[in-house]
């Protein structure tokens, strides 16, 4: 295959999205009402705290009834010093996150530096609009963006719609079917200058009670092992949280039910 030319007027420059478009790789949307079960992504949430952002969600993905997947990742590294959790419609979403990545990768090659935070939550932006189409017959995708920010030296969120309208928060974003009750946990325990090993725990907390009110939203399977996924991001850039870190916070979190 031949590398595309393209005249000055009609060069993408840095938006690989564009280029897609331009080469005529972009997917196609749905037409028609959907009547099949699709799988769905569900719980995610985001929290601030004194050195950046903890992301997590759950592993569950639910096909009307049916568990369809115990063990997705739905939390993703987007880059050196930001993250992505995504619920809805599953292929789509992963579909999206995989395009952000290169997004982000093909603007670094092309200029040379990285894209602001404000900037990358902007091409985020762009992204789930351009998926409203899809959305509109039952496809939909509802992101967050979280990272930190170097030149700023702190963790920033943004929570977005269907139609990619973009808003930051300043404590904690919570998105998918058990977001009400993660929300709720969040808001109760949220501090401003809470420690990495705080957040950590509010987020597991925020995720065991969706989980036991949301039937979507997966606890942790103890039995096989899978575990919320759950990362920092600081000026260390990403960090995930090890699985054997979490099992302490929820050996913990199981302790504390079991005297209600």
């Amino acid at each position: 295959m031949s590398m595309p030319y393209f005249t000055p007027s009609q060069d993408p420059g840095a938006n690989f999205q564009e280029l897609l478009s331009r080469v005529g790789l972009v997917p196609r949307t749905v037409q028609g009402q959907s009547i099949i079960d699709i799988p769905h992504a569900t719980t995610c949430v985001a929290v601030t705290y004194q050195d950046g952002v903890v992301m997590a969600g759950d592993r569950r993905a639910t096909a009307g009834n049916l568990i369809s997947h115990r063990d997705m990742e739905k939390v993703v590294q987007a880059d050196t010093f930001s993250g992505v959790g995504i619920a809805g419609a599953a292929g789509p979403a992963m579909e999206m996150i995989k395009l952000f990545q290169l997004q982000l990768e093909h603007y670094e090659k092309m200029e040379g530096q990285q894209l602001s935070l404000e900037g990358k939550a902007n091409q985020l932006s762009t992204m789930v609009r351009a998926n409203l189409p899809s959305a509109m017959q039952g496809l939909g995708v509802v992101p967050i963006f979280g990272g930190f920010e170097p030149r700023q030296a702190k963790g920033r969120l943004w929570d977005y719609d269907m139609t990619g309208g973009r808003y930051e928060e300043r404590e904690f974003v919570a998105i998918g079917s058990g977001s009400l009750h993660a929300g709720t946990v969040i808001k109760i325990g949220w501090r401003a200058q809470m420690t990495k090993s705080d957040a950590v725990s509010l987020v597991c907390r925020a995720l065991w009670e969706a989980a036991d009110a949301d039937s979507a939203t997966g606890g942790p399977d103890v039995m096989r092992g899978i575990y919320p996924i759950v990362a920092a991001i600081s000026q260390d850039g990403w960090v995930p949280v090890q699985d054997d870190e979490l099992a302490q916070v929820f050996e913990s979190i199981i302790a504390q039910v079991r005297t209600r």
